[in-house]
Protein backbone atom coordinates (compact mmCIF):
# COMPACT_ATOMS: atom_id res chain seq x y z
CA UNK A 1 0.00 0.00 0.00
CA UNK A 2 1.17 3.59 -0.39
CA UNK A 3 1.13 3.93 3.43
CA UNK A 4 3.67 0.75 3.55
CA UNK A 5 5.90 2.57 0.91
CA UNK A 6 5.65 6.43 2.22
CA UNK A 7 6.67 4.96 6.01
CA UNK A 8 9.59 2.55 4.52
CA UNK A 9 11.05 5.81 2.45
CA UNK A 10 10.71 7.62 5.53
CA UNK A 11 12.95 5.00 7.87
CA UNK A 12 15.49 4.68 5.04
CA UNK A 13 15.95 8.37 4.70
CA UNK A 14 15.89 9.36 8.33
CA UNK A 15 18.75 9.48 10.69
CA UNK A 16 18.51 6.82 12.85
CA UNK A 17 18.14 7.89 16.30
CA UNK A 18 14.62 8.82 14.89
CA UNK A 19 13.98 5.20 14.33
CA UNK A 20 13.20 4.76 18.02
CA UNK A 21 10.34 7.08 18.02
CA UNK A 22 8.66 4.93 15.31
CA UNK A 23 4.88 4.14 15.90
CA UNK A 24 3.59 0.35 14.60
CA UNK A 25 0.92 0.89 11.83
CA UNK A 26 -1.50 -0.31 14.73
CA UNK A 27 -0.26 2.51 16.60
CA UNK A 28 -0.77 5.42 14.14
CA UNK A 29 -4.23 4.24 13.61
CA UNK A 30 -5.07 4.56 17.24
CA UNK A 31 -3.19 8.06 17.37
CA UNK A 32 -5.33 9.27 13.92
CA UNK A 33 -8.70 8.42 15.69
CA UNK A 34 -7.68 9.97 18.77
CA UNK A 35 -6.93 13.44 17.00
CA UNK A 36 -9.82 12.73 14.76
CA UNK A 37 -12.10 12.42 17.70
CA UNK A 38 -9.97 15.08 19.77
CA UNK A 39 -10.73 17.87 16.76
CA UNK A 40 -14.62 16.76 16.45
CA UNK A 41 -15.14 17.63 20.05
CA UNK A 42 -13.39 20.67 20.23
CA UNK A 43 -15.96 21.79 17.44
CA UNK A 44 -19.13 20.79 19.35
CA UNK A 45 -18.15 22.01 22.34
CA UNK A 46 -16.87 25.34 20.74
CA UNK A 47 -20.66 25.60 18.79
CA UNK A 48 -22.39 24.66 21.78
CA UNK A 49 -20.74 27.78 23.90
CA UNK A 50 -21.62 29.89 20.85
CA UNK A 51 -25.12 29.02 20.86
CA UNK A 52 -25.14 29.34 25.12
CA UNK A 53 -23.62 32.92 24.78
CA UNK A 54 -26.20 33.98 22.05
CA UNK A 55 -29.87 34.88 23.54
CA UNK A 56 -28.74 34.09 27.25
CA UNK A 57 -30.13 37.00 28.85
CA UNK A 58 -33.43 37.16 26.36
CA UNK A 59 -34.28 33.36 27.71
CA UNK A 60 -33.85 33.77 31.40
CA UNK A 61 -36.29 36.35 30.54
CA UNK A 62 -38.69 34.21 29.19
CA UNK A 63 -37.52 31.04 32.32
CA UNK A 64 -38.74 34.12 34.58
CA UNK A 65 -42.13 34.31 32.90
CA UNK A 66 -42.79 30.46 32.73
CA UNK A 67 -41.88 30.38 36.22
CA UNK A 68 -44.78 33.13 36.55
CA UNK A 69 -46.69 31.16 34.54
CA UNK A 70 -46.57 28.27 37.10
CA UNK A 71 -47.62 29.78 39.90
CA UNK A 72 -50.60 30.42 38.61
CA UNK A 73 -50.36 33.31 36.16
CA UNK A 74 -50.12 33.90 31.82
CA UNK A 75 -46.70 34.76 31.26
CA UNK A 76 -46.47 38.62 30.21
CA UNK A 77 -49.75 39.50 31.92
CA UNK A 78 -49.96 42.74 34.16
CA UNK A 79 -50.23 42.02 38.28
CA UNK A 80 -51.72 45.29 38.79
CA UNK A 81 -54.40 47.57 36.92
CA UNK A 82 -53.08 49.63 34.20
CA UNK A 83 -53.88 53.12 33.24
CA UNK A 84 -55.72 53.98 30.73
CA UNK A 85 -57.05 57.49 30.11
CA UNK A 86 -59.18 58.71 27.48
CA UNK A 87 -58.03 62.27 26.51
CA UNK A 88 -60.12 63.32 22.81
CA UNK A 89 -61.97 61.55 19.93
CA UNK A 90 -63.86 62.73 16.98
CA UNK A 91 -66.53 59.93 15.83
CA UNK A 92 -67.34 61.76 12.31
CA UNK A 93 -64.34 62.59 9.61
CA UNK A 94 -64.15 66.51 8.89
CA UNK A 95 -66.15 67.25 6.03
CA UNK A 96 -63.55 69.92 4.93
CA UNK A 97 -61.34 66.94 4.17
CA UNK A 98 -61.09 66.28 -0.12
CA UNK A 99 -61.92 62.67 0.21
CA UNK A 100 -65.46 61.97 0.32
CA UNK A 101 -66.65 59.03 2.38
CA UNK A 102 -67.83 55.59 1.24
CA UNK A 103 -70.45 54.78 3.97
CA UNK A 104 -70.65 50.95 2.71
CA UNK A 105 -66.47 50.36 3.13
CA UNK A 106 -65.05 48.72 6.41
CA UNK A 107 -63.50 51.55 9.17
CA UNK A 108 -59.80 50.46 9.19
CA UNK A 109 -58.83 51.34 13.05
CA UNK A 110 -55.09 52.10 12.98
CA UNK A 111 -53.30 51.64 15.91
CA UNK A 112 -50.46 53.81 16.60
CA UNK A 113 -48.51 53.89 20.08
CA UNK A 114 -45.84 57.09 20.58
CA UNK A 115 -43.98 58.40 23.74
CA UNK A 116 -42.81 61.88 24.54
CA UNK A 117 -39.19 62.94 22.63
CA UNK A 118 -38.09 65.45 20.33
CA UNK A 119 -39.30 63.80 17.18
CA UNK A 120 -43.00 62.87 18.43
CA UNK A 121 -44.87 65.44 16.79
CA UNK A 122 -42.97 65.67 14.05
CA UNK A 123 -43.61 61.51 13.30
CA UNK A 124 -47.11 61.95 14.02
CA UNK A 125 -47.59 65.32 11.42
CA UNK A 126 -46.11 62.95 8.36
CA UNK A 127 -47.97 59.71 9.64
CA UNK A 128 -51.17 61.59 10.10
CA UNK A 129 -51.10 63.02 6.70
CA UNK A 130 -50.61 60.03 5.34
CA UNK A 131 -53.72 59.20 6.74
CA UNK A 132 -56.14 61.58 5.75
CA UNK A 133 -55.24 60.26 1.83
CA UNK A 134 -57.07 57.38 3.01
CA UNK A 135 -60.87 56.91 3.55
CA UNK A 136 -62.87 54.99 6.26
CA UNK A 137 -59.75 54.96 8.66
CA UNK A 138 -59.89 55.75 12.47
CA UNK A 139 -56.60 56.94 13.98
CA UNK A 140 -56.36 55.51 18.10
CA UNK A 141 -53.13 56.87 18.91
CA UNK A 142 -52.19 55.87 22.27
CA UNK A 143 -49.35 57.37 24.29
CA UNK A 144 -47.06 56.16 27.08
CA UNK A 145 -48.02 58.50 29.65
CA UNK A 146 -49.98 59.08 32.34
CA UNK A 147 -51.27 62.83 31.13
CA UNK A 148 -52.38 63.83 27.67
CA UNK A 149 -50.13 66.22 25.49
CA UNK A 150 -51.54 69.06 23.80
CA UNK A 151 -49.54 68.83 20.84
CA UNK A 152 -50.79 65.51 20.17
CA UNK A 153 -54.40 66.85 20.90
CA UNK A 154 -54.04 69.80 18.71
CA UNK A 155 -52.79 67.81 15.91
CA UNK A 156 -55.23 65.08 15.69
CA UNK A 157 -58.27 67.95 15.74
CA UNK A 158 -56.35 69.59 12.99
CA UNK A 159 -56.05 67.08 10.94
CA UNK A 160 -59.62 66.30 10.72
CA UNK A 161 -59.41 62.64 11.16
CA UNK A 162 -62.01 60.31 12.82
CA UNK A 163 -59.63 59.83 15.79
CA UNK A 164 -59.30 58.36 19.10
CA UNK A 165 -56.81 59.97 21.86
CA UNK A 166 -55.36 57.70 24.68
CA UNK A 167 -53.13 57.86 27.69
CA UNK A 168 -51.44 54.66 28.64
CA UNK A 169 -48.44 54.61 30.54
CA UNK A 170 -46.37 51.55 30.82
CA UNK A 171 -46.39 50.07 34.40
CA UNK A 172 -43.33 50.87 36.29
CA UNK A 173 -42.28 47.32 37.18
CA UNK A 174 -41.44 46.33 32.84
CA UNK A 175 -39.83 49.69 32.75
CA UNK A 176 -37.21 47.68 34.98
CA UNK A 177 -36.81 45.19 32.77
CA UNK A 178 -33.25 44.25 30.92
CA UNK A 179 -35.47 43.98 27.53
CA UNK A 180 -38.51 46.85 27.58
CA UNK A 181 -41.62 45.58 26.32
CA UNK A 182 -42.39 49.32 24.40
CA UNK A 183 -45.35 50.36 23.13
CA UNK A 184 -47.53 46.93 24.94
CA UNK A 185 -49.68 48.90 27.68
CA UNK A 186 -50.60 51.37 24.35
CA UNK A 187 -51.65 48.59 21.85
CA UNK A 188 -53.62 46.97 24.72
CA UNK A 189 -55.75 49.79 25.31
CA UNK A 190 -56.27 50.13 21.73
CA UNK A 191 -57.55 46.69 21.65
CA UNK A 192 -59.91 47.26 24.89
CA UNK A 193 -61.28 50.08 23.00
CA UNK A 194 -61.62 48.32 19.42
CA UNK A 195 -63.20 45.42 21.34
CA UNK A 196 -65.56 47.48 23.10
CA UNK A 197 -66.54 50.27 20.38
CA UNK A 198 -65.52 48.84 16.65
CA UNK A 199 -67.69 48.20 14.09
CA UNK A 200 -67.92 44.03 13.19
CA UNK A 201 -66.74 45.12 10.20
CA UNK A 202 -63.97 46.84 10.77
CA UNK A 203 -60.04 46.05 10.59
CA UNK A 204 -57.42 46.11 12.32
CA UNK A 205 -54.06 47.61 12.04
CA UNK A 206 -50.78 48.33 13.53
CA UNK A 207 -49.05 51.05 12.82
CA UNK A 208 -45.58 52.71 14.74
CA UNK A 209 -45.21 56.67 14.16
CA UNK A 210 -42.06 56.03 12.59
CA UNK A 211 -43.01 53.25 9.61
CA UNK A 212 -43.80 54.39 6.00
CA UNK A 213 -46.26 53.14 4.58
CA UNK A 214 -47.84 52.73 0.69
CA UNK A 215 -51.29 53.89 1.15
CA UNK A 216 -52.12 51.04 -1.56
CA UNK A 217 -51.80 48.65 1.62
CA UNK A 218 -55.11 49.71 3.26
CA UNK A 219 -57.18 49.14 0.54
CA UNK A 220 -55.29 45.19 0.28
CA UNK A 221 -56.59 44.56 4.03
CA UNK A 222 -59.80 46.58 3.96
CA UNK A 223 -61.36 43.01 3.11
CA UNK A 224 -59.70 41.10 6.21
CA UNK A 225 -62.05 38.58 7.48
CA UNK A 226 -59.98 36.77 10.28
CA UNK A 227 -56.49 37.37 9.60
CA UNK A 228 -54.62 39.14 6.64
CA UNK A 229 -50.59 39.19 6.48
CA UNK A 230 -48.10 40.50 3.89
CA UNK A 231 -43.86 41.34 3.64
CA UNK A 232 -42.10 44.51 6.34
CA UNK A 233 -38.98 45.92 4.49
CA UNK A 234 -36.14 47.63 6.05
CA UNK A 235 -36.38 44.58 8.93
CA UNK A 236 -33.99 42.13 10.53
CA UNK A 237 -31.34 40.37 9.39
CA UNK A 238 -32.77 39.74 6.00
CA UNK A 239 -33.70 43.04 5.39
CA UNK A 240 -37.42 41.62 5.17
CA UNK A 241 -39.58 39.80 7.16
CA UNK A 242 -42.33 37.66 5.13
CA UNK A 243 -44.75 34.82 5.42
CA UNK A 244 -43.85 31.96 2.66
CA UNK A 245 -46.77 31.28 0.38
CA UNK A 246 -46.95 28.42 -1.78
CA UNK A 247 -50.30 27.49 -3.71
CA UNK A 248 -51.66 30.77 -2.39
CA UNK A 249 -51.33 29.53 1.64
CA UNK A 250 -48.66 30.36 4.20
CA UNK A 251 -46.70 27.39 4.49
CA UNK A 252 -44.24 29.06 6.92
CA UNK A 253 -42.10 32.57 7.91
CA UNK A 254 -39.05 34.02 6.24
CA UNK A 255 -37.89 36.38 9.30
CA UNK A 256 -33.87 36.74 10.50
CA UNK A 257 -35.22 36.10 14.22
CA UNK A 258 -37.73 32.81 14.71
CA UNK A 259 -36.77 32.77 18.58
CA UNK A 260 -39.15 29.70 18.81
CA UNK A 261 -42.34 32.25 17.47
CA UNK A 262 -45.10 30.24 15.81
CA UNK A 263 -45.77 33.84 14.00
CA UNK A 264 -42.49 35.53 12.48
CA UNK A 265 -44.22 38.45 11.60
CA UNK A 266 -43.23 42.22 12.19
CA UNK A 267 -46.50 44.59 13.70
CA UNK A 268 -47.04 45.90 10.99
CA UNK A 269 -47.07 43.00 8.58
CA UNK A 270 -50.67 41.43 9.54
CA UNK A 271 -54.57 42.89 10.05
CA UNK A 272 -57.12 41.46 11.81
CA UNK A 273 -60.80 41.14 11.23
CA UNK A 274 -62.44 43.05 14.45
CA UNK A 275 -65.59 40.71 14.23
CA UNK A 276 -63.19 37.56 14.24
CA UNK A 277 -61.37 39.28 16.56
CA UNK A 278 -64.57 39.79 18.59
CA UNK A 279 -65.16 35.95 18.81
CA UNK A 280 -62.24 35.22 21.07
CA UNK A 281 -61.91 34.05 24.17
CA UNK A 282 -59.28 36.51 25.48
CA UNK A 283 -57.48 38.40 23.14
CA UNK A 284 -54.14 39.46 24.76
CA UNK A 285 -50.63 41.21 23.99
CA UNK A 286 -48.00 39.66 26.95
CA UNK A 287 -45.68 42.26 28.10
CA UNK A 288 -42.68 40.35 26.51
CA UNK A 289 -40.04 42.16 24.59
CA UNK A 290 -40.17 40.34 21.12
CA UNK A 291 -42.88 38.28 21.46
CA UNK A 292 -46.00 40.81 21.36
CA UNK A 293 -47.10 40.21 17.78
CA UNK A 294 -47.07 35.85 18.44
CA UNK A 295 -48.41 36.17 21.78
CA UNK A 296 -51.13 38.67 20.18
CA UNK A 297 -51.86 36.34 17.52
CA UNK A 298 -51.42 33.01 19.20
CA UNK A 299 -54.29 34.55 21.85
CA UNK A 300 -56.84 34.90 18.26
CA UNK A 301 -56.80 30.75 18.05
CA UNK A 302 -55.09 31.31 14.89
CA UNK A 303 -54.25 29.05 12.15
CA UNK A 304 -51.44 29.71 9.86
CA UNK A 305 -53.35 27.62 6.71
CA UNK A 306 -56.54 30.47 7.85
CA UNK A 307 -54.04 33.11 7.13
CA UNK A 308 -55.30 35.56 3.89
CA UNK A 309 -52.15 36.63 1.68
CA UNK A 310 -52.15 40.06 0.80
CA UNK A 311 -49.57 42.17 -1.44
CA UNK A 312 -49.84 40.08 -4.42
CA UNK A 313 -49.04 36.36 -2.98
CA UNK A 314 -46.77 38.66 -0.61
CA UNK A 315 -44.06 39.38 -3.23
CA UNK A 316 -44.76 43.25 -2.66
CA UNK A 317 -43.63 45.59 -0.23
CA UNK A 318 -46.11 48.50 1.30
CA UNK A 319 -45.19 49.12 4.38
CA UNK A 320 -41.49 49.61 5.92
CA UNK A 321 -39.94 49.28 8.91
CA UNK A 322 -38.36 53.04 9.03
CA UNK A 323 -36.69 54.43 12.08
CA UNK A 324 -35.93 58.32 12.73
CA UNK A 325 -32.69 58.62 14.04
CA UNK A 326 -32.50 60.43 17.91
CA UNK A 327 -32.15 63.72 18.54
CA UNK A 328 -31.34 64.91 22.24
CA UNK A 329 -33.27 67.02 24.17
CA UNK A 330 -31.33 70.26 24.65
CA UNK A 331 -31.31 73.67 26.56
CA UNK A 332 -31.02 76.75 24.25
CA UNK A 333 -29.78 79.76 25.58
CA UNK A 334 -31.97 82.91 24.99
CA UNK A 335 -29.93 85.68 26.53
CA UNK A 336 -29.24 87.36 23.23
CA UNK A 337 -32.68 86.66 21.74
CA UNK A 338 -35.55 88.14 24.25
CA UNK A 339 -36.27 90.69 21.53
CA UNK A 340 -36.75 88.52 18.56
CA UNK A 341 -38.74 85.84 16.65
CA UNK A 342 -35.43 82.99 18.04
CA UNK A 343 -37.07 83.18 21.90
CA UNK A 344 -41.13 82.80 20.44
CA UNK A 345 -40.28 80.57 18.09
CA UNK A 346 -38.01 78.24 21.38
CA UNK A 347 -41.28 78.61 23.33
CA UNK A 348 -42.99 76.91 20.51
CA UNK A 349 -40.51 74.16 20.06
CA UNK A 350 -41.00 73.70 23.65
CA UNK A 351 -44.65 72.93 23.51
CA UNK A 352 -43.73 70.25 21.11
CA UNK A 353 -41.38 68.70 23.44
CA UNK A 354 -38.16 69.07 21.07
CA UNK A 355 -36.26 71.22 23.71
CA UNK A 356 -36.30 71.64 27.20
Amino acid sequence: MATDKSWQWWKEHTPQYFHKFAMSRRQRVIMAVFLLGSFVYIILTQERVVRTQGPTEFELALRKRRAVHMLGRVPGEPTHPEVRKFCSGLAKQNPNLVQAENESSPVIYVVTPTYKRPEMVAELTRLGQTLTMVQRIHWIVAEDSATCSAPITSLLKRLGLPYTHLATPMPEIYRREKFVPRGVSNRRAALQWVQANGENTGVLFFLDDDNAVDIRLFEEMRSTKTVSMWPVGLIGEYTVSSPIVKEGKVVGFYDGWPAGRKFQVDMAGFAVGVGYMKKQRKVTMPYIAGHEEDGFLKSLNLSISNIEVKADRCTNILVWHTRTAKNPIRTLNMETHQNDNIKVLADNMRHLGMIK
